[in-house]
Parts: C-alpha cells; sequence; structure tokens
C-alpha cells in the first residue's frame, strides 16, 4: 500500500512534524486544524470565527487529496469549553449533508496556541 503526503498552500502548514494529511490506500487521515489562516496568522474573532476557519482548512486539505466533506466519515472535535458545543455543532454541521459522519466530541485543557477548536477528519478516496 502506498502512503502519500498531502499538503497544499490553501490551509496553513503543519506547525509541528506532521503531514496535513495522509493517504494510505483508499483512505485519508487529516491532522487537526486549529482556526490558522493559510499565511499561519491566527483567526481574529470568537469559537465561531474560529470554527469556520477550522472548517475551511479541512476543505482545502480534502479538496488537495481530491475529495471534500461528502466523502468523511470520522471526526473528532476538540474543545476547550464544552459550552461552545452549540455554536460548533450548528457551523460544523453545515458543511455536511444528510449522511453525516460518525463523530466524537472532547473537552481538552488546551489547544495550540490557545485556540478554542481543533477538528481531524478521516475520509474515504474513489
Amino acid at each position: 500500500m502506498e502512503i502519500v503526503s498531502i499538503k497544499t498552500g490553501k490551509a496553513p502548514a503543519a506547525i509541528g512534524p506532521y503531514s496535513q494529511a495522509v493517504r494510505a490506500g483508499d483512505q485519508l487521515y487529516c491532522s487537526g486544524q486549529i482556526p490558522l489562516l493559510p499565511d499561519g496568522t491566527l483567526v481574529k474573532g470568537g469559537i465561531g470565527e474560529q470554527t469556520r476557519q477550522v472548517m475551511a482548512n479541512l476543505a482545502a486539505v480534502l479538496e488537495a487529496a481530491g475529495t471534500d466533506f461528502n466523502r468523511v466519515v470520522k471526526t473528532t472535535i476538540y474543545l476547550v469549553d464544552l459550552a461552545d458545543f452549540a455554536e460548533v455543532n450548528e457551523i460544523y454541521g453545515a458543511c455536511f449533508g444528510d449522511n453525516p459522519p460518525a463523530r466524537a466530541t472532547v473537552q481538552v485543557s488546551a489547544l495550540p496556541k490557545g485556540v478554542g477548536v481543533e477538528i481531524d477528519a478521516v475520509a474515504v478516496l474513489g
């Protein structure tokens, strides 16, 4: 099975020793995205603006791999404050159609760069 690193300039570069996504056979594993603009600067605003940027980053990584949100089968949402769940859920849900992926949502004590949300995804290709 061929393993290929996916990279796009339409999403922020990895801030550590990892790939934006990795394709392994017909599966795509997207690293967690935080609300950074493609140039690496932190998006301004609250949890709504942060979530929109995270989803835009995921969309760009999925596109670079030749897929989209319709092929996502699993996500994990990491929140610093579960009180943000309803707002994040509304924005997140708008990205998926009538067949949303499996998902876990967890509260964490902190995220990189002091952001409030991070989301990763697994998709199928082909």
